[in-house]
């Protein structure tokens, strides 16, 4: 006897339709947070209410009288403030990844290319950078050198080239043992026409995905550091340098602390969510899974 069709339980089926309204969410989510703090830092390069070490407006006003968030215990205005830290926050992160990427990709593709001692030697180096923490590795240049803004950005893109070399020389690999690549190595193509033309192509958008990460995660690190005084030096204000700052004063005045706070938790997040759109639409596994 067989079941009636109307009987027979149906198999779940996934919605792409569905699938992709969820991932541009995602990304358009992540665009606005990110976009409206990257405005603020530009709209800081033409534009500020007031100078960054103007201390007139009296220790710890609250909101109103010509300053929207109040002032901080110096009597520095604190929305002034957030936007040079915004300033100082996307610099850092934009900075970071760029030595990261020279520095990753380089090593990473040498290291792919390499052979027997070369590439054992190289990857073993990763690996003790990879084992210290970023933001100990961090401190540890900028002590060496000296506490400002430029050191810290530099100590935080080395720190993070270990994670990107190690990643780009698993990927690279993975394109090399590739049929076409072996085709195209054999035929004579030289390994840097190799490189632009085939890998590169092939693993850009899990970099992509990686380094929006990677962006985070520099922006946090730039913030321990000003906390620490191994950031941005006065008057900088760095959004690390002004926790550090108002923690002291947080029960009388909570908007100098909350601020800075709120700000960067909303660009980390933004910059995940798009980092999480990035790999649901550069995925070639979740493309093909969503048609």
């Amino acid at each position: 006897m067989t079941t009636p069709d109307v009987l027979r339980p149906v198999e779940p089926q996934t919605v792409p339709g569905r699938r992709r309204t969820r991932r541009s969410v995602t990304l358009a989510v992540g665009c606005v947070l990110a976009g409206l703090i990257a405005l603020l830092a530009v709209v800081s390069l033409l534009w500020l209410p007031y100078d960054a070490d103007d201390t007139s407006g009296g220790r710890l006003a609250g909101p109103g009288d010509g300053h929207l968030l109040g002032t901080d215990k110096l009597g520095r205005d604190l929305f002034t403030q957030l936007m040079t830290g915004s300033r100082i926050a996307i610099g850092a992160g934009l900075g970071s990844v760029l030595v990261a990427v020279a520095l990753g990709v380089t090593l990473g593709v040498l290291a792919a290319f390499a052979q027997g001692w070369l590439d054992d030697t190289l990857s073993a180096f990763l690996d003790i950078l990879i084992a210290f923490p970023t933001l100990l590795l961090a401190m540890l240049i900028v002590a060496a050198r000296s506490a400002t803004l430029g050191s810290a950005v530099l100590a935080i893109g080395l720190a993070q080239g270990a994670v990107v070399a190690r990643l780009t020389r698993i990927l690279v690999k993975r394109v090399l043992a590739q049929d076409y690549v072996t085709a195209a190595r054999t035929s004579g193509t030289s390994w840097p026409r190799t490189v632009l033309g085939h890998v590169l192509p092939n693993v850009w958008p899990t970099l992509a995905v990686n380094l929006a990460l990677q962006f985070g995660l520099a922006v946090l690190a730039e913030a321990g550091l000003s906390y620490l005084g191994l950031g941005a030096p006065p008057p900088n204000a760095s959004w690390g340098r002004m926790l550090q700052e108002a923690q002291a004063t947080f029960t009388t005045a909570p908007a100098g602390a909350l601020a800075p706070g709120v700000l960067l938790v909303l660009l980390v997040i933004g910059v995940n969510l798009i980092a999480d759109g990035l790999r649901d639409t550069l995925d070639p596994a979740t493309r093909r899974r969503s048609t």
